[in-house]
């Protein structure tokens, strides 16, 4: 399915739409693009994304219209989820997503191809600039649309419950820290018996936004012991490699002494035991929607204009903020949006960053936006042109 070339706009300020139009019930199947399961840049990582099958009220329909996004496959569980809600409420719109990955879904909105692309990434300022030839008379914008913590997966044989934090963290990934019993994982995990076994940590071979994600926590919170590069590609020294999330799931549950990061639903759907992390705070922090949402709502937004990229402060102690966070955002155009899909690529992100858009991502692996943050991103939506 090809689009003819957007020529977006969004823009700050407005307010979220709410008026409630259920003309049918009908559901509309997806031709064309394909919608698939959730995981991290090309991983289908599980979950239902068929819950609560019900009409969705209080949306506000566009009167017709299609439109195609591409991008990260972090968000395709969500995706799967919104569209079929909205064309259950709005039959007379077309929506269709394809999870191609962060960075060529991004490509294909920069060349005009798209309507929005999805990313686990921001745009950076190369990419802005190129987005004017397509946002006529406006740019490319970044508007976040939903969360999930980054799981930090183990397989240690007889410990459950590990506690690790951003130093240990960053000098098992960089193999400063080489076997189980270190003196600094013993500190961290007092009355545990801990084998005097090596560590395998696990890292993706394929470039990402998760990897980029989890490197920006090492190298926020724990500087000295990661002074790498933050990058899609992986930066620290050896360890073992797989390619996607899935891979990285599979090497961890294949290896005994192993660790690796990926989306909390791969750690659900194939039972991995997963680490909680000392972050200062009274308690450490094990990684669910509910705690990385308060992660997001910590973080501010350090866009300019009506971009709204944002800005996480990783060596954070906020209390039961999970602090290995990834957020998933929608490009737009604040600007030069092309009439004809307009008011229905309006219509759709209205409803997916709205409370009622929101408030089921939990059942899917997902953190919900903090509605402080939700409700930017719908002000935002109200001002696209």
């Amino acid at each position: 399915m090809q689009r003819p070339r957007p020529g977006r706009t969004y823009h700050h300020g407005g307010r979220a739409r709410a008026a409630v139009s259920l003309t049918a019930l009908l559901s509309l199947s997806l031709t064309g693009c394909g919608v698939a399961g959730l995981g991290g840049d090309g991983d289908d990582g599980g979950g239902d994304a068929g819950a609560g099958a019900a009409a969705v009220a209080g949306i506000d329909c566009a009167a017709a219209g299609k439109v195609q996004g591409t991008g990260s496959s972090a968000q395709q569980n969500a995706m799967k989820y919104w569209i079929k809600h909205y064309q259950r409420a709005c039959p007379k719109v077309r929506i269709a997503y394809n999870p191609i990955g962060s960075g060529a879904g991004g490509a294909q909105f920069l060349r005009g191809a798209t309507a929005f692309g999805g990313s686990d990434s921001v745009l950076k300022p190369d990419e802005v600039e190129r987005s004017r030839d397509v946002c006529r008379g406006g740019r490319a914008i970044d508007l976040p649309m939903a969360g999930g913590p980054i799981a930090i997966g183990y397989d240690v044989p007889g410990v459950d419950g590990l506690v690790l934090d951003a130093l240990t963290l960053a000098k098992i990934f960089d193999r400063k820290i080489t076997v189980w019993d270190d003196p600094l994982i013993r500190r961290l995990n007092p009355g545990t018996d801990l084998p005097s076994m090596p560590i395998r940590p696990v890292h993706r071979s394929d470039d990402s936004g998760t990897t980029q994600n989890f490197q920006a926590y090492l190298a926020g919170a724990a500087p000295t012991a990661w002074p790498h590069l933050v990058a899609k590609s992986w930066q620290g020294r050896g360890g073992a490699s797989a390619s996607g999330s899935s891979g990285v799931a599979s090497e961890v549950t294949s290896g005994v002494g192993a660790i690796g990061y990926f989306e909390l639903s791969f750690a659900r759907a194939r039972q991995i035991k997963t680490v909680s992390i000392d972050t200062g705070a009274p308690a450490p922090v094990a990684p669910t929607p509910a705690t990385a949402s308060k992660g997001i709502a910590a973080a501010e937004v350090a866009g300019r204009g009506k971009d709204m990229k944002l800005k996480f402060r990783y060596g954070a102690s906020t209390p039961d903020a999970y602090p290995i966070v990834q957020v998933t955002y929608e490009i737009v155009c604040d600007k030069g949006n092309q009439r004809a899909t307009l008011p229905a690529l309006k219509s759709f992100l209205t409803y997916t960053a709205s409370r009622v858009g929101q408030k089921d991502l939990s059942r899917l692996n997902y953190a919900p936006l903090p509605e402080s943050v939700a409700g930017q991103v719908r002000d935002v939506v109200d001002t696209l042109s």
